[in-house]
């Protein structure tokens, strides 16, 4: 159960206090779901301030608002509480939008055709680089190799990102320039993907390997990163997120992030985590955690680890080896690294997520923060409460599942993850570990948290894609097979719950966000349909048509 504190000092001072009707805002005629337990469906609302004043009936709102107050008649459509997206890369939305992006990449040919018409547009010799293909739907599903983008680019060096981010695909100048051959062993927590009949590198890196490529690609500047960070956020305002937990940021990204949310060139409200073990840790670990903006728009109070790879590029750290594949996985950092971060997180009041796909990678994190939780007794916590979030938390032993309630931790969980991995999923892991794959309903069941997002660039990062999956957990096109296990589903109210008030309570703002009660930030989603009613294929179709950050209209699909 989430906590639900009411702001009754915020109440009474409101009240007491003149607002100028410049400030003031009805939105009217509406079917609106507040997600609150007290009064969950209601026409209208009050907005003062940038805070919910009064909810209730249009007639009702009506009587209430000053003179002049600023009115819009939503004329029946539906609004939700402002949507947060709990795990999202906001930098690498944008890049995907400015750069060359290969979401949607059909086959191994249209990843050549594309790729030759990109090194058509590139001076000879210059990196060309992208993100977004994945082979999984591909026929054969296979890994590209250095050779088949030789053919396709053979004047430049190529490194091609893999849509989850934990692998990358190369050719033969890159891994000249990188001084891979046959002789270059896997670095720790890394694989460079081999023939198995000759020894020699594929051109596929994963996890750590690809640090022997990407260190020689030269690094975004602040104005490029600035230009990604805003084109991310004006595409996530568009989809109606009004806020998003950007999951790890280095020093200078972090750096830009504050300045533009300060400067107000991004209205979308940012819980950022910093990348660790690290300098945008460190920093974090040595000033305890902050705020920019008024106190709400910008907090910074997070620590992002990772304990594994990706479930797609074999890096995910599975209990036993892989259906299809000799390997069980890779970790990516030792309890030695990651231990003194989460002791030192405990005492300074710092929240810790971490990455763990596969059923190993997450039993260790919960192992870890057992370990670190028993270590740090409360009277020396800097929060009593921490709310450690495991990310992905994709492939669960079942023994593990009741243990994210009994520790108090976060799942951090994207349901697209489901309907496009489930496509492949029952090769890498056979039949057996399926049942505690993307399993919200025994995690709900077991009183865990679930808070929900997209992982977006990694998918496609729309929140009409999410509560599909959440609630269908089926293809777009309707698709499913025992396989994919759709007793794992949850209801809409659930999956609503999941991208407001759970991620709400996951950056500890269940106070301030999350349901559209009084004394809350006015934070809302306006849909072209209710998707609490509407048939399930129908949701797929539905689209923001206004968000409000703060009651202010920062979206506008007219």
């Amino acid at each position: 159960m989430l906590p639900r504190p009411l702001s009754a000092l915020f109440l009474a001072a409101l009240v007491v206090r003149s607002a100028l009707a410049a400030e003031a805002l009805i939105l009217i005629h509406g079917n609106i779901h507040t997600g609150s337990a007290a009064l969950p469906r209601a026409e209208a609302v009050l907005v003062q301030e940038g805070r919910i004043f009064s909810v209730g009936s249009s007639a009702e709102i009506a009587r209430q608002a000053p003179a002049g107050a600023r009115v819009i008649d939503l004329q029946g459509r539906t609004v939700v509480p402002g949507l947060t997206d709990a795990h999202v890369h906001l930098a690498g939305i944008g890049a995907r939008e400015l750069t060359f992006n290969l979401e949607g990449t059909s086959s191994l040919a249209d990843l050549q055709t594309r790729l030759r018409e990109r090194a058509r547009q590139t001076p000879a010799g210059k990196w060309i680089t992208g993100r977004g293909w994945i082979e999984s739907k591909w026929v054969p599903a296979a890994f590209p190799t250095a050779a088949e983008l030789d053919a396709a680019a053979p004047e430049h060096p190529v490194a091609l990102k893999r849509a989850d981010g934990h692998a990358i695909v190369v050719n033969s100048a890159a891994l000249k320039l990188a001084g891979i051959d046959q002789a270059t062993a896997n670095p720790a927590g890394g694989e460079i993907v081999r023939d198995p009949r000759t020894g020699a590198a594929t051109g596929m890196l994963v996890d750590a390997a690809k640090d022997l490529v990407e260190r020689l690609i030269v690094a975004p500047d602040a104005a490029e990163i600035s230009r990604a960070l805003e084109a991310g956020a004006a595409r996530e305002l568009s989809l109606g997120w009004t806020q998003v937990h950007v999951a790890g940021v280095d020093l200078p990204e972090l750096t830009v992030l504050r300045r533009l949310v300060a400067e107000e060139r991004i209205k979308l409200r940012i819980y950022a985590a910093a990348n660790g073990p690290g300098p945008a840790a460190d920093e974090l670990l040595t000033h305890g955690p902050g705020r920019v903006g008024d106190g709400r728009s910008f907090t910074s109070r997070t620590i992002k680890l990772y304990m594994d790879g990706a479930l797609g590029s074999r890096g995910a750290a599975l209990l036993e080896p892989y259906a299809d594949y000799p390997g069980s996985g890779l970790l990516l950092h030792s309890e030695a690294e990651l231990m003194p971060v989460l002791l030192a997180a405990l005492r300074v009041g710092v929240q810790v997520e971490t990455h763990a796909i596969g059923d190993r990678g997450n039993r260790l994190v919960l192992d870890l923060y057992e370990r670190a939780f028993a270590a740090v007794p409360l009277a020396r916590r800097g929060v009593r409460e921490p709310r450690w979030r495991i990310e992905h938390a994709q492939i669960l032993n079942a023994a593990d599942i009741p243990r994210f309630a009994q520790l108090g931790v976060i799942a951090s969980m994207q349901p697209s993850h489901a309907i496009g991995d489930l496509y492949f999923a029952p090769a890498r892991l056979g039949a057996g570990r399926l049942t505690g794959a993307y399993a919200w309903r025994s995690l709900l069941d077991a009183h865990a948290v679930i808070a929900g997002g997209s992982d977006a660039p990694v998918e496609r990062g729309e929140p009409m894609i999410e509560f599909y999956a959440a609630v269908t957990r089926r293809a777009p096109d309707g698709f499913s097979d025992a396989n994919w296990h759709r007793e794992q589903r949850v209801t809409r109210a659930e999956a609503l719950r999941m991208f407001t008030l759970a991620p709400a309570f996951a950056s500890f703002e269940e106070d301030e966000r999350g349901s559209i009660e009084p004394g809350k930030v006015a934070d809302f989603t306006v849909l072209s349909a209710d998707l609490m009613t509407i048939p399930e294929a129908e949701i797929l179709t539905t689209r923001c048509l206004m968000t409000l950050v703060g009651g202010e209209v920062v979206f506008d699909a007219k």
